[in-house]
């Protein structure tokens, strides 16, 4: 092995992107959702992906909004955009 190429090793092991994590691969990639499954179930429940762009302060509020509840943080901003939305 080269220098430069025990150096990309250490560098990929040092950043955990050698193979997967905790066991075999058959099993770590049989465990990842199925992110297309994921999609056509949110399709199904009429949820529709919306992106903001938000100031940090604003997204850690959010953030311990959604800790102090029930975890959920597209449950909070669709809650927190009724409510703002039912206001106007």
């Amino acid at each position: 092995m080269k220098k430069t190429d025990l150096a990309k090793s250490d560098a990929k092991k040092l950043m955990g992107q050698m193979g997967p994590k905790g066991g075999n691969f058959g099993a770590a990639s049989a465990a990842a959702p199925d992110r297309r499954a994921q999609r056509e179930r949110e399709r199904a429940l009429g949820l529709v992906p919306f992106a903001v762009k938000l100031d940090s302060e604003l997204a850690g509020r959010l953030q311990q909004l959604a800790r102090e509840g029930d975890g959920d943080m597209n449950q909070l901003v669709a809650d927190l955009l009724r409510q703002g939305l039912a206001a106007k």
